[in-house]
């Protein structure tokens, strides 16, 4: 199965710009109520994956570091604590379901690298629900 049938795209996606601020991240985060979003650069490439953790992280570690002065932290300057690597737009459905076992989206990119969007693990699952149900209604049926 072609996995663009599961892409939601880029223009649907609550992404941050990597060369955000710590606080334009939290209020998106908030706003959309995520956990984790994905991180795009400048030139459109896929720059990692932001997480709740990665911020909570970034308090703990910064004395003195309060909601206000988060406007002055640049996400470049956020250790991100998950390697959410992406898969291309040609990759198999088994790569898919491998990554969606630790990710709750996997980011996809185009051949230049660029971020074209997501696939979201809800629509694994239900692909893989899907499958089973068939398959299980094809094994009723065969007796």
């Amino acid at each position: 199965m072609n996995i663009a049938f599961f892409l939601v795209p880029k223009r649907e996606v609550a992404f941050i710009k990597y060369e955000s601020t710590m606080r334009q991240a939290l209020e998106k985060m908030e706003y959309h109520r995520y956990t984790s979003v994905p991180l795009v650069d400048l030139n459109g490439k896929y720059a990692g994956t932001l997480t709740e953790g990665d911020l909570l992280w970034k308090i703990k570690n910064t004395p003195g570091l309060s909601f206000e002065s988060t406007s002055k932290v640049m996400l470049s300057d956020i250790p991100l604590h998950k390697s959410n690597d992406p898969i291309h737009i040609d990759a198999e459905m088994e790569d898919i379901i491998a990554k969606s076992l630790e990710q709750n989206f996997v980011p996809v990119v185009d051949d230049q690298e660029r971020f074209i969007g997501i696939i979201r693990r809800r629509e694994i699952i239900e692909y893989c629900f899907k499958g089973m149900l068939n398959q299980s209604g094809s094994e009723r049926n065969s007796f």
